[in-house]
């Protein structure tokens, strides 16, 4: 394990006794979701090809959402759970890029200790889903780095706001406090749809971050 890794993971431990501090929240069905804390969206948009090809091979994965939850509510056990699976595919994937795994631009699927960002995006979602999570609440994400890369990282939906598992940092942070400008994400109702996502902060502030 490198120095690197063991940082994040005291680190995203460390935001554990955070979280005593953290408001109780209110109920879901009380849950402003105009608050910054939770990302808006406008309309159904493209589905990324990488997506789009891995529903075609696994469309169980794909389909309607039968029992939408608006947001899930961040019990304290719930808040450890993120941290485990965000630290345990950090630790245990290796980031590869598909070209030099498979020898393509783009190709999503499971790692098998070996992954893409969106790989790491699925295992998350999949190990969280096994945990219990409702599958609306955990939608992959697409955002643009300052470089102007592309990136995906998983959008937990919460009654805390959204929160971002991302495969480069150790820490599970809102979305509006991570560096990426958001460009489009899952439908919380159709697995197998996109929606696009109005981030309006100026590039100078997600630099910043």
């Amino acid at each position: 394990m490198t120095i690197s890794k063991k940082f994040a993971i005291i680190l995203g431990y460390v935001v554990i006794a955070l979280y005593s501090f953290i408001p109780q929240a209110q109920a879901s069905s009380n849950v402003d979701l105009s608050n910054p804390a939770f990302a808006a969206v406008t309309g159904r948009t493209s589905i990324p090809i990488g997506h789009s090809e891995f529903c075609k091979t696994r469309p169980q994965e794909c389909g309607i959402n039968a029992n939408v939850q608006e947001v899930v509510p961040l019990t304290q056990e719930r808040w450890e759970q993120l941290l485990r699976v965000n630290t345990a595919a950090n630790t245990n994937i290796v980031a590869v890029t598909d070209e030099q795994l498979y020898q393509t631009v783009e190709f999503w699927t499971y790692p098998n200790g070996y992954g893409d960002c969106e790989d790491f995006v699925l295992a998350k979602r999949r190990d969280l889903i096994n945990l219990g999570w409702n599958p609306s609440t955990l939608l992959i994400s697409v955002v643009r780095q300052v470089s102007g890369d592309g990136h995906a990282v998983l959008m937990v939906r919460t009654d805390r706001g959204d929160l971002i598992l991302d495969n480069m940092e150790g820490l599970v942070k809102l979305w509006n406090q991570t560096p990426y400008q958001y460009i489009k994400r899952q439908s919380q109702t159709h697995a197998g749809q996109w929606v696009d996502i109005a981030d309006p902060r100026p590039m100078s502030t997600i630099a910043s971050l």
